[in-house]
């Protein structure tokens, strides 16, 4: 008895040899018409379709096994061509379960990973990274990609979820699956040489750089003029060889002012060594009686040259906006700040204050209201700078209005001067809410003691706003301000109340301000100076004999601080509980929240302030708990930048006085990430 054949064609090869025999269904249709035409034809025509018929059974009979034979003949030795193929691929490929283990790989993988036998081992046991949870299948996708160095190359693995539902519903050998079933599939590209070749081309794209001299005519002016020329010479020989030391380019385009062409692989030796030609041209000394600091702003990563010089001047502007003595290195993505050690140098010219108060005149003139708006918990220096330009806005007849929530503390003797006052208007001072309702295309919002529109005491304001005033004295950040009609940020100024009373100066001939604005001016300088022992210069002491003669009174100021004894205790034990850290870092806790206190951030700062008062405390940092976040106030004398160590914590400040918030942490956290901070930053070098 002859085997029932167990394999059956389907599919377009069956259509393909069943073709003849639907020509003879056709033919068939063609004799029936032919015999109603002649009979005699159509029995001849009947003749031929039947030996047709015959002919065609016979050869589907006697060629059908031959067919057959040859198709699995041909299957059988693609697969094994496919399979050898596969075996014997260049690139790794390698089969896993849903439990990430091998099924099946090529020699290829087998090479890369040194081991024969793979099957039913872990993925992970070779590959870490690739965990169970970040293949495919684990979250719905299905692919996942991983980069990685192995054995000193680069890899670039596509993983592809492969399911099984199809496959085996179409196999004689397997039973039918779960369609979530799947296979996981592993490619591995070798990216070495791509990666290195375009590392190669990134080290050698062009950087721009631009170094100004912060203090170039002072300096030549503390020397001698014979010898002008020659610390000039010397430090352009000096800045000339550290750029070519890097294979760089730099041309003078001012007496002060260099521009500076480099890779982009050259700008990483610069900034391993932390840009040293900061400290180095501080040497140069003939008899000068000034160090001659530099500041520099490097720009990479732009599409264009033009791009790179625009990176570079934004750069090199952030750099002076800080207070110079710094390098700053920025793309489109991030900016990274170097040095930054020194105390600001103090301008004796008033010229760019007579400027910017003219300029911010006109501003005003131009619109029909002027809002002032000041930080986050507002202190002296904020509330007594918006009251200054408050006036400002008086003389100019318009309008004015000083956006404030919930002013606290010792700044309510301060706002008692003004709320309720019959020379001042009842809405004088008005909230955030109020604020956001009265605003209008043709307001100017002036913002003053900060620059960072994240503190801003209504950031909803400043999207809000079409003209855009800043008045700070804080060195500037990444996050700025922008789109603003006017902008007037001096770091070396001590205090917001100390620019805005320069600007007074220039506003009216004939300025007469009420005693209650001047305390209240003079009290801001008074707070942020520390009793002018902080960051006090010439203009500040100019500034404070201004509003001395507009009548501001020290012995009412020294009043509207005084404190009550809840406060007094609070901060003796706060300066208690202070541990030394590091040899020369105070840091210590502010309970005033607990302890009923009604400004705690202020006391913090006043705690902070008195424990430099240590002979070997170098800086002081006060955590204070307040109203959900751990404000850090953090104070030095002059041996230590605690602006740069804010920065890196996300605050920021001055060279002397600095601070920042820290959201969602408890103090504990908060203490942890300060004292990360400093051992960082002393492994690196950036302090002793």
């Amino acid at each position: 008895m002859k085997k029932k054949e167990s394999v059956k064609l389907k599919g377009k090869i069956r259509r393909y040899l069943q073709f003849s025999l639907y020509l003879g269904i056709l033919l068939l249709f063609v004799n029936v018409a032919i015999y109603l035409v002649s009979i005699e034809a159509g029995v001849i025509l009947s003749g031929y379709l039947l030996a047709y018929f015959i002919i065609v059974a016979w050869l589907m009979a006697h060629y059908r096994q031959v067919f057959i034979r040859e198709l699995v003949d041909f299957a059988t030795a693609y697969g094994q061509m496919q399979s050898q193929l596969l075996r014997e691929f260049d690139i790794p490929y390698a089969l896993l379960d849903d439990q990430n283990r091998c099924l099946w790989a090529n020699n290829a993988f087998k090479d890369l990973i040194e081991l024969d036998n793979v099957r039913s081992k872990s993925i992970t046991q070779f590959f870490s990274m690739m965990t169970k949870d970040r293949m495919p299948g684990y979250n719905g996708e299905e692919s996942s990609t991983f980069e990685f160095s192995y054995h000193e190359k680069e890899y670039r693995v596509e993983a592809t979820q492969i399911f099984m539902g199809k496959l085996v519903s179409e196999s004689a050998l397997l039973g039918e699956s779960d369609e979530e079933s799947y296979l996981v599939a592993l490619y591995f590209y070798d990216e070495t040489a791509l990666k290195f070749a375009l590392r190669e081309v990134d080290d050698q794209s062009v950087t721009v750089g631009l170094m100004y001299l912060d203090n170039y005519d002072e300096a030549l002016a503390s020397v001698e003029e014979v010898r002008r020329s020659l610390l000039i010479a010397l430090i352009d020989r000096k800045i000339n060889k550290y750029v070519s030391s890097v294979d760089g380019i730099c041309r003078k385009l001012e007496d002060d002012k260099y521009l500076v062409v480099l890779r982009k692989k050259s700008l990483k030796q610069l900034q391993e060594k932390k840009f040293d030609i900061l400290d180095d041209v501080k040497t140069v000394s003939i008899g000068n009686d000034m160090a001659v600091t530099m500041s520099i702003g490097i720009g990479y990563g732009g599409m264009t040259y033009a791009q790179c010089y625009g990176y570079a001047q934004n750069a090199i502007d952030l750099a002076l906006a800080r207070g110079g003595d710094q390098a700053v290195v920025k793309n489109d993505r991030e900016t990274q700040y170097f040095g930054g050690k020194s105390q600001s140098m103090a301008k004796n010219s008033r010229v760019k204050a007579r400027v910017k108060a003219h300029a911010l005149k006109e501003i005003i003139y131009s619109k029909d209201q002027v809002m002032v708006m000041g930080h986050r918990n507002p202190d002296a220096d904020c509330f007594g700078a918006a009251v200054g330009v408050y006036r400002i806005a008086k003389i100019c007849e318009k309008p004015a209005y000083i956006v404030m929530d919930d002013p606290q503390g010792n700044l309510n003797s301060v706002t008692g001067m003004f709320i309720g006052q019959q020379d001042y208007e009842e809405d004088m001072i008005i909230d955030s809410r109020e604020a956001l309702e009265m605003m209008s295309s043709n307001t100017v919002l002036v913002v003053v003691d900060v620059n960072k529109p994240s503190l801003t005491a209504c950031p909803e304001l400043l999207r809000m706003a079409k003209s855009i005033v800043v008045i700070d004295h804080h060195r500037q950040g990444v996050e700025t301000i922008e789109n603003t009609a006017l902008s007037y940020i001096e770091s070396y100024a001590s205090s917001a109340c100390e620019m805005v009373s320069e600007i007074l100066q220039y506003t009216s001939d004939n300025l007469k301000l009420r005693p209650e604005e001047a305390d209240c001016m003079y009290a801001g300088i008074v707070v942020d100076t520390n009793n002018f022992m902080n960051q006090a210069g010439v203009r500040t002491f100019e500034a404070a004999a201004f509003l001395r003669r507009n009548g501001a009174d020290v012995t009412r100021v020294r009043k509207l601080f005084r404190t009550d004894a809840v406060d007094y205790k609070v901060k003796a034990e706060a300066a208690s509980q202070a541990q030394i850290y590091r040899n020369y870092y105070a840091i210590s806790y502010c309970a005033a929240e607990l302890e009923g206190v009604s400004n705690p951030t202020v006391v913090g700062a006043q705690v902070a302030n008195e424990l430099l008062s240590i002979s070997s405390v170098k800086a002081s940092f006060v955590l204070t708990p307040f109203q959900g976040r751990v404000f850090i106030s953090a104070r030095s004398i002059d041996e230590v930048n605690v602006q740069i160590i804010m920065e890196k914590m996300g605050g920021g400040g001055h060279m002397t006085t600095a601070a920042c918030q820290l959201d969602g942490v408890t103090e504990a956290e908060a203490e942890g990430a300060l004292k990360r901070t400093l051992d960082t930053m002393i492994e690196e070098g950036d302090l002793k």
